[in-house]
């Protein structure tokens, strides 16, 4: 894959403005010192076109001051911003029902670049709209936005550096377990997997309980003596306070609260025969419960109920015929009759398999025949490891200078990298990337100014994969430099075991030093699947 860069700088007059000092953008006056952040902005339309009219929505109202006026930050635009509304009166722009300032830009922001001198938008703009008096420098904060655009002529509200989410799981377990008398303690614990930040919301049902717990180490835990006697559905809901993890909610726990006083019971379940039988085989499955207190058990496998039984002299007994051939998961639950002197119990799962019938030879009957067999042959195929690219050649656009006049910078994607494997034995891989010397003729800027930052755009559901690192470029070092920074050196895209195919794709960042002599520059990008 080839990388085109092309470098066409002017160089004037630059102005230095004084900390604190009054400069003139966009025609509008301010003071070079930005006010709080005191709320969101969103853009409208949150994607679009460079030439596109757009409005910025305040997620609230002003908290002061009778003006409004915008601003925007970002590569080619003056560090102390640029105003693309004028500076103008609240009253003009009423707030809806939800209190949200609308206020549309004065211009496009094509023509917005055009007016400061340059052609191409690329990465970050920052836009502020800020609450400030009518004249002089007194603000009462500003709500804050962005935009990236990904490529000259469009933009999004969404970082594309921004990383997928990773999925959390969350487990509930409820100490004593079954169920507890009532006003005494019970305690929830939620298990997060990976262990991300955030907090955990118990639920009754969907009543919360309590408020929500921090979770540490993965765990969060919350002790009540609150539940009221009956029945209950517990819960727990996670919500990440890390934008890479999402949220996740636990299986539902069944729970029960006997009355104030209630004896604790408990009930024990055997099977005979155990462990095993044929299909047909009838089943006995005996509830034992202690004290002997009079009742009922319900007898299920897994979640079917099979039946309910009466308790004579402590005990319980149901004959199951007709079990379908597998695995089953016995359970016996107790009811007392008096569920005010007694608690409820619930025995532990009896594993249970009911294998196929076997028919004997036939004694004293003719002689069967002999056993034939048959040979089974497969083949597991060694199957290939395949690397590919959307395209050859990735064009990035012109390298600018900063703002403080120090170095070159520009960036821009890859093109897509495929990568199918389809292996026996699934024995995993990894591609890495690596960059020679840009050259135009006897020019060159070093590789070590290249950095690159990976993306996943899609893989297969049998694949588990790891994104490389993101590689920060060298701050813009000479040709002759002998350095192993940047994408000089190998660099991981992605490690992946499984089988399947997965796409990758990278935002890479060059820079160069401003003695860059003006020319078109390549350099290739090898990308090697191991």
């Amino acid at each position: 894959m080839s990388i085109r860069m092309t470098r066409s700088v002017a160089l004037g007059a630059a102005t230095l403005l004084a900390a604190g000092s009054i400069s003139m953008i966009g025609s509008v006056a301010y003071a070079a010192d930005e006010s709080p952040a005191i709320g969101t902005l969103a853009l409208n339309p949150a994607t679009g076109a460079d030439d596109e009219l757009i409005s910025v929505v305040s997620s609230a109202s002003c908290p002061g001051g009778t003006n409004l006026q915008t601003l925007v930050f970002g590569q080619g635009f003056p560090a102390e911003g640029y105003g693309v509304t004028p500076n103008q009166a609240q009253s003009v722009f009423p707030p809806d029902a939800q209190g949200h300032l609308t206020i549309p830009l004065s211009d496009t922001m094509r023509s917005f670049a055009q007016k400061n001198g340059f052609s191409t938008l690329s990465g970050k703009y920052e836009f502020r709209l800020r609450c400030r008096a009518k004249i002089g420098t007194t603000y009462f904060g500003d709500f804050v936005g962005a935009v990236w655009f990904t490529s000259p002529t469009s933009y999004t509200s969404t970082d594309p550096n921004t990383p997928a989410a990773v999925a959390t799981g969350t487990a509930l377990s409820v100490t004593p377990a079954g169920s507890a008398t009532a006003g005494s303690d019970v305690t929830l614990t939620a298990d997060v997997t990976p262990a991300a930040s955030g907090t955990v919301q118990f639920l009754d049902g969907a009543t919360p309980i309590g408020t929500p717990v921090a979770v540490s180490g993965g765990r969060a835990s919350l002790t009540t003596a609150a539940l009221a006697e009956g029945a209950h559905t517990l819960s727990a809901v996670f919500s990440s306070t890390n934008a890479g993890f999402l949220g996740s909610t636990s299986p539902a726990v069944a729970y029960t609260i006997s009355p104030r006083g209630a004896a604790a019971t408990r009930t024990a379940l055997a099977v005979s025969p155990a462990g095993s039988a044929a299909q047909g085989t009838p089943v006995q499955l005996s509830a034992t419960v202690t004290p002997g207190v009079a009742g009922t058990v319900q007898f299920k496998d897994g979640g079917a109920v099979l039946d309910t039984k009466p308790v004579v002299a402590g005990a319980a007994q149901l004959s199951v015929n007709g079990l379908l051939e597998g695995d089953h998961s016995f359970t016996a639950a107790f009811t007392p009759a008096d569920p005010a002197a007694y608690a409820a119990s619930a025995s532990d799962a009896v594993a249970f398999t009911v294998t196929p019938v076997v028919t004997p030879p036939n004694p004293g009957g003719p002689t069967p025949p002999a056993p034939v067999g048959e040979t089974i042959t497969t083949t597991v195929a060694p199957g290939a490891l395949v690397i590919s690219v959307a395209g050859g050649n990735v064009t990035l656009p012109p390298l600018a200078l900063n703002s403080t006049s120090t170095l070159f910078s520009t960036n821009g994607p890859i093109q897509t990298v495929t990568v199918t494997d389809t292996r026996a034995g699934a024995p995993g891989w990894s591609v890495s990337g690596q960059v020679a010397q840009f050259a135009s003729g006897a020019n060159a800027i070093n590789a070590q100014n290249l950095g690159w930052a990976p993306n996943l755009v899609s893989k297969g559901d049998g694949l588990k994969v790891t994104l490389g690192g993101q590689v920060s470029p060298a701050n813009a070092v000479g040709a002759n430099d002998a350095g192993v920074l940047g994408l000089r050196s190998a660099r991981t895209l992605a490690v992946a075991t499984g089988l399947g195919t997965a796409k990758f794709g990278a935002d890479l960042t060059l820079l160069a030093p401003t003695s860059t002599q003006a020319g078109t520059y390549q350099g290739v990008l090898t990308l090697t699947a191991i």
